[in-house]
């Protein structure tokens, strides 16, 4: 199936940098993930993306990949927005097709508290084993084999417990993701899809509510799940490009008066969220990404 398109499209940079945790790179540029209980492969062609599915049929789906990818943003204007700024300009030029995916909240909210002081392939592997371990098992699109698995409910990952998930190597993230299942199961977490309709300042109070969940984690959520494209999570890249970037930024030294390497502090991850929200406003979800992929692209070449 085909889903026709002619702007720029980086698959790999999209789907494996880091914004979700069921994709593979199988080479060849084709890439397998799992998207609202079905198996899904794809890979780009000269005029659009196209992907095979299972179990659903590709015409009923085609419209929710089209959707889950964000086909359809306009990154005319949003590449004009940011080519503003000379650092995002050089971005823009260096990572052309780099977008902002809209993932199921609950997957996403779950991938995310396992990202706590985690890297990406831990959190890949964290992910991909409760799905594996708790999920209903798929059929593979291509060879109808049963590979992959969906994504565990609520229900499944709290009747499995927070031990299991300990044995999966979640370790203090275990009872953070225990608890917002448990939440989830029994009615009282927040209402994910609700949260898309809701502004960015409620969506973030009631993310907060929830075991695990701080300003970073949060805006990640709202960003890549619930369409908050105002959203800005600062993690350690982000840091590093505000050190370099941007000196009037409120960001606090690398080292400390000892000479000791400090970290931000959720106020300081606070006030350089609200800083780059006022500075790129709507198109500060995307200043992000852009801002995350230059920077780590600039300093992995470096070495």
């Amino acid at each position: 199936m085909l889903i026709p398109f002619t702007s720029p499209y980086d698959l790999r940079g999209t789907l494996c940098g880091g914004q979700a945790f069921r994709w593979r790179d199988e080479g060849g540029g084709r890439f397998c993930g799992v998207i609202l209980g079905n198996v899904v492969r794809m890979r780009r062609v000269d005029d659009g993306i196209e992907f095979v599915s299972a179990p659903d049929d590709e015409t009923s789906l085609a419209p929710l990949v089209r959707d889950y990818l964000r086909v359809d943003d306009d990154m005319d204007e949003i590449y004009a927005a940011l080519s503003e700024d000379e650092h995002l300009a050089d971005a823009v030029k260096h990572h052309q097709g780099l977008r902002v995916l809209r993932q199921e909240p609950w997957e996403c909210l779950i991938g995310f508290i396992c990202s706590a002081n985690n890297n990406i392939p831990r959190i890949t592997a964290n992910v991909e084993d409760m799905a594996t371990n708790y999920g209903k098992v798929l059929p593979d699109p291509d060879s109808q084999e049963r590979v992959r698995s969906a994504f565990p409910s609520p229900r499944e990952l709290v009747d499995a417990g927070e031990q299991a998930l300990r044995d999966l190597k979640l370790g203090f993230r275990a009872p953070n993701v225990i608890g917002a299942a448990e939440r989830a199961l029994h009615g009282d977490a927040p209402d994910l899809y609700a949260l898309r309709e809701a502004d960015f300042d409620d969506a973030l109070a009631a993310l907060i509510t929830l075991r695990g969940i701080a300003d970073k984690v949060a805006n990640c959520v709202m960003l890549f799940s619930l369409d908050k494209p105002q959203a800005f999570p600062v993690d350690v890249w982000i840091v590093k490009a505000m050190r370099d970037w941007y000196p009037e930024a409120p960001v606090p030294p690398a080292l400390n008066s000892n000479g000791n390497k400090t970290a931000p502090t959720e106020k300081h991850k606070r006030e350089m969220r609200e800083w780059a929200q006022e500075r790129f406003g709507e198109h500060a979800g995307y200043a992000n990404q852009y801002m995350f992929h230059h920077k780590r692209w600039l300093d992995q070449a470096a070495e």
